[in-house]
């Protein structure tokens, strides 16, 4: 049995290996330098952990029609004029029914006007043209208030018309616009009868029935005076209805012969 080498011993012959040129130490086993070493991968709790960013917040329906018409009611209230209020209009990115249109229905007619007429949702003619009460509806609307002694065009504000629509865009295949889309829109509504303040408002159809008085129907409402944004109101049958129903022409008379009535109390009144 070979007895283990003191430190004197060890010492001593390792000098005597460096005197003899020995300048590294050599194991039992050849070493492969070209080898791949292997990375021992750190344990578990060295392991950085990896971030997963947050999941955004989805919007519901309802919020985003909240800050859309946030937005229409702030720029809406900025306008100061007819001008900026149709700038603001088409700037608003808020209603989808923008994209589906060809051109942008504001107004026809005399802003300094005493009558204003609010129509319903602009059809393919009035999208086309830019303007409300287009084609044969419009021909027949202003035969309707000619009778009374009131034209689009005339330059006398108490013998002129000033007219737009519910809304500035057709809706898809002409439907009924949504509740949505009329509050959405309705405050540019509300700016445009404060901008032209008319002496009296009429609602022409069920659309501008529903965004200002909040009711529909208007074989129901028609003929009966209310009150939008401050103004005497009176629902009346649309043109397009009276074209379908030609009996109702009736009816639009009696109207027509209310609002001469109502016009002339006001202007007595002062």
């Amino acid at each position: 049995m070979e007895s283990e080498l003191g430190y004197y011993e060890a010492k001593a012959l390792l000098e005597w290996q460096i005197e003899l040129g020995a300048d590294e130490a050599i194991e039992d086993a050849p070493i492969d330098r070209y080898e791949i070493p292997v990375v021992l991968a750190p344990p578990a709790a060295l392991k950085p952990k990896s971030k997963t960013p947050p999941k955004p917040v989805e919007k519901s329906a309802a919020d985003l029609l909240a800050e859309a018409r946030k937005r229409a009611v702030e720029a809406a209230q900025n306008a100061n004029t007819l001008d900026e209020l149709a700038d603001a209009m088409q700037n608003f990115e808020g209603c989808e029914l923008k994209k589906g249109a060809r051109g942008f229905c504001f107004a026809d007619g005399n802003p300094n006007a005493e009558i204003m007429v609010i129509g319903d949702v602009p059809n393919v003619d009035e999208d086309r043209n830019n303007t409300p009460f287009y084609g044969i509806q419009g021909q027949l609307l202003d035969r309707m208030f000619a009778a009374i002694g009131h034209v689009r065009s005339a330059p006398d504000p108490e013998t002129a018309l000033y007219l737009t629509t519910v809304l500035p865009w057709p809706t898809p295949q002409n439907r009924d616009p949504s509740m949505d889309e009329l509050s959405l829109m309705r405050p540019f509504l509300a700016r445009h009868i404060e901008l032209v303040a008319p002496r009296v408002v009429v609602l022409m159809g069920n659309a501008p029935c529903l965004s200002l008085l909040g009711k529909g129907n208007i074989n129901r409402q028609r003929g009966k005076w209310a009150t939008a944004q401050e103004r005497p109101a009176l629902p009346m049958l649309h043109p397009e209805k009276l074209l379908r129903s030609p009996l109702s022409k009736r009816e639009a008379w009696a109207d027509l012969l209310a609002l001469q009535s109502r016009l002339r109390e006001l202007k007595s009144n002062g």
